[in-house]
């Protein structure tokens, strides 16, 4: 890529600018040993750039690393898959459980507790997840039956149709906390696991997009409860809006009754 450019001194910066704006994370060294003897403040910056942009990286491969501390003790099991759900909280949509298996090389970066990630990047990590993963299984549960046996129990199916729903079978599972009933393969609750393992932090983006998106398409047979914003939650506009038009077919009946 910079093989053949021109002495430094004699290349606008303008165009510097635009090399720097083309080079992928793995070509910035060599951007940076291109440039690092230009004395122009303009290139100054962009190379200290380039150098900021790298210590962010180091930084997030050393996170990264802490992050697979369960799955490198727990390597020896075989396939390790982690689990988590999205919406025990909301008045309406469904409650829906993620499982990942990673591969045990996994290089896939920035993974963490979906609440701490961009819609943007939640979106992003979760097309390297599908790709990337071993395995993936999603579970969901409607309202209907949420209202039926209690939240905590509509969590508990989530996961377990998750779990089922994988084409690969797992040797021991990493939990968000919980210990799934009904369930005959080993596991390791983690309380705040989505932000300690790279599987559970998997799980916990595939099901949030999931989730995030099926809020949206509903937003779009019942705008008036701005359920692509709220996707959900108790805001104080859907608050009002159950006020004022009262409960859709997706809303939970016992998480409304104060309403």
């Amino acid at each position: 890529m910079f093989e053949n450019m021109k002495n430094t001194n004699e290349e606008k910066i303008g165009f510097i600018k635009e090399v720097y704006q083309a080079a992928t994370l793995k070509r910035l060294p060599e951007f940076i040993d291109t440039y690092q003897m230009d004395t122009r403040s303009g290139v100054i910056t962009l190379v200290e750039k380039a150098r900021k942009q790298l210590l962010a990286l180091e930084r997030e491969r050393q996170r990264t690393e802490v992050m697979k501390t369960y799955e490198k003790e727990y390597e020896s099991f075989g396939y390790i898959c982690g689990i988590d759900e999205v919406g025990r909280g909301p008045l309406a949509g469904p409650v829906v459980a993620g499982a990942v298996i990673l591969p045990k090389d996994c290089d896939i970066l920035y993974l963490n507790d979906s609440k701490q990630l961009t819609a943007k990047k939640r979106d992003e990590l979760y097309d390297v997840i599908m790709e990337k993963a071993v395995a993936t299984g999603l579970g969901l549960v409607g309202p209907e039956r949420i209202d039926e046996i209690n939240i905590l129990q509509a969590t508990y199916e989530a996961m377990q149709e998750a779990i089922h729903n994988l084409k690969v079978t797992p040797d021991i599972l990493l939990n968000d906390a919980v210990t799934i009933p009904k369930v005959t393969i080993r596991q390791v609750p983690i309380i705040k696991g989505d932000a300690k393992s790279v599987s559970i932090a998997a799980a916990s983006i595939i099901a949030k997009v999931t989730r995030d998106r099926m809020m949206e398409q509903y937003d779009e047979i019942m705008p008036e409860y701005g359920f692509a914003s709220n996707k959900g939650y108790g805001a104080a506009t859907h608050i009002e809006a159950l006020k004022k038009y009262g409960p859709s077919v997706i809303h939970r009946r016992t998480f409304i009754k104060n309403f």
